[in-house]
């Protein structure tokens, strides 16, 4: 069992940046592929970024192309997730999670971490 703890969120005005980190304890975190996802207030939990076990693989959803960067430190159990210009639809509670599996099977993650607020004012 992995557990996550995520942490940076807070209140920023649109076009800020923001940087959330997720500490991982437990099993070894250089075997997991991580991921960030965030629900909105009344909408289904969706994913933003994955990346695979090496950090040599991501994905994106459409929605934070360019804008969002997922990235991991292995030595610090650590994944991470830059977020720039960022805008009001991006206000949501973001969770980190984890898989042994692929980076790109979104629906495989689980061991969730509380989750952070993100919110983005206008």
């Amino acid at each position: 069992q992995v557990r996550l703890v995520e942490s940076g969120g807070g209140l920023v005005q649109a076009g800020g940046s923001l940087r959330l980190s997720c500490a991982a304890s437990g099993r070894t975190f250089s075997g997991y592929a991580m991921g960030w996802f965030r629900q909105a207030p009344g909408k289904e939990r969706t994913v933003v970024a994955t990346i695979s076990w090496s950090g040599g693989s991501t994905y994106y959803a459409d929605s934070v192309k360019g804008r969002f960067t997922i990235s991991r430190d292995n030595a610090k159990s650590t994944v991470y997730l830059q977020m720039n210009s960022l805008k009001p639809e991006d206000t949501a509670v973001y969770y980190c999670a984890c898989t042994s599996g692929s980076y790109r099977n979104t629906d495989r993650f689980g061991s969730w971490g509380q989750g952070t607020q993100v919110t983005v004012s206008s």
